[in-house]
């Protein structure tokens, strides 16, 4: 299982556009082999800022990284550079293989 995080830091003033944006948007991941769920994860407000990560579960790093190479991918992620101005910086990625998994 792989792990795959966006985390973006927000205004206060943008988190309503920002929420707007990733609840409205059509992500594709249901149409791809491997993909197993996603979340949009909302953190603590500290500062004025809210930190959001996208989470998504995957059979494997392999099955992530060809997500990353398709046309779903460039559908979903298309206008994004439009979208920026509702985060401070670049998201940062942060990938995970897992070791453990207890249900």
């Amino acid at each position: 299982m792989y792990l795959a995080m966006n985390r973006f830091t927000v205004t206060t003033d943008n988190a309503a556009a920002f929420e707007a944006l990733w609840l409205g948007r059509d992500s594709h991941l249901k149409e791809m082999d491997g993909f197993i769920e996603f979340h949009m994860l909302k953190g603590s407000q500290v500062d004025g800022k809210i930190t959001y990560a996208s989470h998504t579960v995957w059979a494997s790093e392999d099955a992530f990284r060809g997500w990353t190479k398709s046309d779903a991918f460039r559908a979903a992620h298309k206008g994004a550079k439009d979208s920026a101005r509702l985060h401070e910086g670049a998201p940062t990625f942060e990938g995970f293989t897992a070791i453990q998994h207890i249900v």
